[in-house]
């Protein structure tokens, strides 16, 4: 499975601003930022990004997804402590 094909399902079904995939064979990570993501639980955070990727999941086209959820401001504040380290 192609990283681009991963990045357009969770764009095409999620109102994200933005959306980064990495990763190789069926192994990815993704960070996703959004403000959908505001007042959620980490599992439901989660389950969020899981959702619109079950079918490809069950296919095993994806063996591992390392997910991290940011709303807009917790990522512009994480950004600034990665640029200081």
């Amino acid at each position: 499975m192609e990283i681009s094909e991963i990045k357009e399902i969770l764009e095409n079904a999620l109102d994200l601003d933005e959306i980064i995939v990495k990763g190789e064979g069926s192994h990815y990570e993704v960070i996703a930022i959004g403000a959908l993501f505001e007042g959620m639980s980490r599992v439901k955070k989660q389950q969020t990004i899981y959702a619109p990727l079950m079918a490809r999941i069950a296919a095993n086209d994806i063996h591992a997804l390392s997910i991290k959820t940011f709303t807009p401001d917790e990522w512009a504040r994480d950004k600034k402590l990665m640029s200081l380290s």
